[in-house]
């Protein structure tokens, strides 16, 4: 696995590529001199975390024939006050799901996905506590 990463501008607005091209953009905050064009690295950190078990999820779910008509996670996070670096604390993760789905099935997916296969989360770990939670809206209930 291979990541280019360069610089955009003349402040702390970057591009990180990888080995197919595919590219997304980090910048720093107005404090330090960036200028907010894009997420900072600790949040795209946030994001690959979701994205990553996102990826478990779904493919577990599938894999036990439920059908998912709408998925998306909120991830709430806490660092380190006053300090450099400043590592994650703790990290919350919503899990919000729609279709017609097993209570118990979700459960299984997302503490497999937590517990077992999200491999950001495994190395989050370490240094946060991390927690989460399921909402299913059943789509018969509307």
């Amino acid at each position: 696995m291979k990541i280019q990463l360069k610089r955009i501008d003349d402040a702390f607005h970057l591009e990180a590529a990888n080995e197919l091209g595919k590219t997304i953009e980090m910048d720093g905050a107005p404090k330090i001199g960036g200028s907010d064009k894009a997420p900072r690295p600790m949040e795209v950190l946030l994001m690959s975390m979701a994205g990553c078990s996102s990826m478990d999820v779904l493919d577990i779910l599938k894999k036990q024939r439920q059908h998912v008509e709408d998925f998306r996670i909120e991830v709430d996070a806490e660092r380190e006050k006053d300090k450099t670096p400043a590592l994650f604390t703790d990290i919350h993760l919503h899990f919000y799901l729609k279709g017609d789905l097993n209570g118990k099935k979700v459960d299984r997916a997302v503490r497999m996905s937590m517990e077992t296969y999200c491999s950001v989360a495994r190395i989050v770990e370490k240094t946060a506590r991390i927690t989460w939670e399921w909402t299913v809206d059943n789509a018969d209930n509307e």
